[in-house]
């Protein structure tokens, strides 16, 4: 009687069918961070008028992640070699919660971005470059939509090399967060999401942008406050003395804005002021105190003398595509806050999402749009007197 001896388990076809499966699997993990990274510099390479690479991906299946490690952009006719885009490290993963919500969409977290405007770079004639080739490019990069968005310890920056000394402006220390990007949480709301950004000024001077808008339409909808407090006004010399020949021995740099944007139109106003400020240095040329002293008796005539600062206010106005600003304007709102009343160091709270929706689908004209307001204004300075 012969004995029936059995097959060793791993030479039963079924388990080799088996571990092959679980090898090649294990091969395409190994392989998929080199296929993404390809993938990726395929895409930055095939942005007309730029290019960009990627260092290294990392992916992590279980958190259903993957990490873009030292990725840059520049322009093709650049003359310089600093990077106009550079993110050292981008966090890309599915937002769980979301999916409680119905919704499969992404959390970006960047880490270090570089925002670097080389004037004369930028200034370069490319025939092929477009901006919104590369944005969309950007956003391809990311496979599903993006609904919460954070940056740390960003920059930006604007930089002139053909002036002398070089013009460089920062923004350190950047912070932002944006929610609901697609909607997730409120689908009711006209700027469902909302937006907050802090940093580091040039002059040391702390910027804080504040407010809501809505990404879901061709030009987004939005209502934005930005405030930059206590800047060092001499940080400014560089451009200042460069545009218009003069520089600050002393004071502070402030800007208060507010915008709004409907349907493509722009409402909104721009508040530059300078406090405590001193021109003409020690240093300085003959020509070049006689130009500051001729500046600085001007600035003297036109400052208010109680709170010792020099502010204008410029209304901003019209279709995206033909902002208009009124000069008339400006040059009242400096004898205003020179003569009349000082201009807060604040935002003014005067601008809301309403106005620029108003203007932007009113059939009436401007004079009758104008007009309403005025009455509006005096009805609510007589209900406060009522108040008293």
């Amino acid at each position: 009687m012969t004995t029936r001896t059995s097959t060793p388990f791993y030479r039963q076809k079924k388990y080799q069918i088996i571990a092959a499966i679980i090898l090649l699997l294990i091969a395409f993990r190994i392989y998929l961070p080199t296929l993404v990274k390809n993938q990726i510099n395929k895409t930055l390479a095939n942005i007309p008028g730029y290019y960009g690479h990627v260092e290294d991906i990392d992916i992590d299946l279980y958190r259903g992640a993957y990490v873009i490690k030292e990725m840059y952009l520049n322009k093709g006719t650049a003359k310089t070699q600093v990077k106009f885009l550079n993110f050292p490290q981008n966090d890309i993963s599915i937002e769980w919660k979301s999916i409680l919500k119905g919704k499969i969409v992404s959390e970006i977290i960047m880490t270090n971005p570089e925002v670097i405007y080389v004037f004369e770079d930028q200034q370069q004639k490319s025939s092929d470059a477009d901006v919104d080739d590369w944005t969309k490019a950007l956003t391809d990069i990311v496979p599903i939509d993006i609904n919460h968005f954070e940056i740390h310890k960003g920059k930006l920056a604007f930089v002139e090399l053909q002036a002398d000394p070089n013009i460089d402006l920062q923004i350190t220390n950047l912070e932002m967060t944006a929610d609901n990007l697609r909607n997730v949480v409120s689908t009711t709301k006209t700027l469902p999401s909302p937006i907050k950004a802090t940093g580091t000024s040039f002059g040391n001077g702390n910027l804080a942008i504040d407010g809501n808008i809505n990404l879901i339409k061709e030009i987004p909808d939005m209502d934005l406050s930005l405030s930059l407090k206590s800047a060092n006004a001499t940080a400014l010399n560089d451009l200042t003395n460069h545009y218009v020949g003069i520089d600050f021995d002393k004071g502070k740099f402030e800007l208060y804005s507010e915008i709004a944007i409907a349907d493509g139109y722009l409402k909104g106003y721009v508040k530059p002021l300078l406090a405590h400020t001193k021109l003409i240095g020690k240093e300085d040329s003959i020509l070049e105190v006689i130009w500051e002293g001729f500046v600085g008796f001007f600035k003297f005539v036109l400052k208010n003398q109680k709170t010792d600062t020099l502010a204008l206010k410029i209304p901003l106005e019209g279709d995206l595509k033909d902002v208009k600003t009124s000069s008339w304007a400006a040059f009242v709102s400096i004898i205003q806050n020179g003569w009349i009343e000082g201009f807060k160091r604040e935002t003014d709270n005067e601008i809301s999402f309403r106005d620029a929706f108003i203007d932007a689908n009113s059939p009436k004209d401007k004079k009758e749009i104008r007009k309403e307001r005025r009455e509006e204004r005096r009805a609510k300075r007589a209900e406060r007197r009522d108040d008293k």
